[in-house]
């Protein structure tokens, strides 16, 4: 069967298929029986935006530099299921999120506070409410507040702040820029038009070929030019 891919898509599947793949996955409670331990974490992408998730143990902080997140901290450790547990609290009790669109992170990254503990203040104040929290399961190990930035990681510290986002590629389109700043899968170009984002998810599938130095510093893609004002999560304190 064939079935048309979107040119927005991030992973070079149809929707079907993408969906079966998350089934699997452990994010989607698709894995009860894992017997390895796993990390509660608090991520922070920017003023107002927080969010909980889990990771294996043994993948140390990959997790939270795949997702981009610029601050994170270790909320506790245990059994899988217990920290299932624990993020669905959390989701429950203080109305964290377990995930938030990239778009809305890369919107956020372009307005990030230059002061670091300024950047850790709101998962420092989310860790100790969520410590105390009634309803914790035993059998996960709370874990001390350690923040853990990013920045310069990303190499956020030095990059202007970005414009906008490449929305989809296109057939004969072309970008060209100098990389920035990375951060998760997002190329921060400083093109002739200002710093764009590219999520290299997108070019999963696609044919690249090099466009030589005639091609300049432009850019040959949908843009979604960002809004001025950060983004703002309800409800979190």
């Amino acid at each position: 069967m064939r079935a048309a891919v979107s040119g927005r898509s991030t992973g070079a599947r149809c929707e079907e298929c993408a969906r079966l793949d998350r089934a699997h996955s452990v994010a989607a409670d698709g894995i009860a029986d894992d017997p390895r331990p796993y990390r509660v974490y608090l991520a922070w992408f920017g003023p107002g935006l927080v969010k909980v998730g889990i990771t294996a143990v043994e993948r140390g902080p990959a997790r939270l530099l795949e997702q981009g997140a610029v601050c994170f901290s270790w909320l506790g450790s245990g059994p899988l299921m217990a920290a299932r547990r624990t993020e669905e609290l959390l989701r429950a009790a203080l109305r964290v999120p377990d995930r938030i669109p990239y778009a809305e992170k890369r919107a956020v990254r372009a307005a990030l506070p230059e002061d670091e503990e300024e950047r850790v203040r709101e998962i420092r104040e989310l860790h100790g409410r969520a410590v105390e929290l009634a309803q914790w399961p035993e059998s996960l190990t709370r874990a001390p507040f350690e923040g853990v930035d990013h920045l310069r990681a990303f190499g956020l510290d030095t990059a202007p702040a970005a414009r906008g986002e490449v929305t989809e590629l296109v057939a004969g389109g072309a970008v060209g820029g100098e990389l920035v700043a990375a951060a998760g899968p997002d190329l921060h170009l400083a093109s002739g038009e200002g710093v764009i984002v590219l999520d290299t998810r997108l070019m999963r599938g696609w044919g690249l070929v090099p466009v030589g130095c005639e091609g300049g510093l432009e850019v040959r893609l949908p843009v979604r030019e960002f809004r001025a004002a950060g983004h703002a999560q309800d409800g979190l304190f």
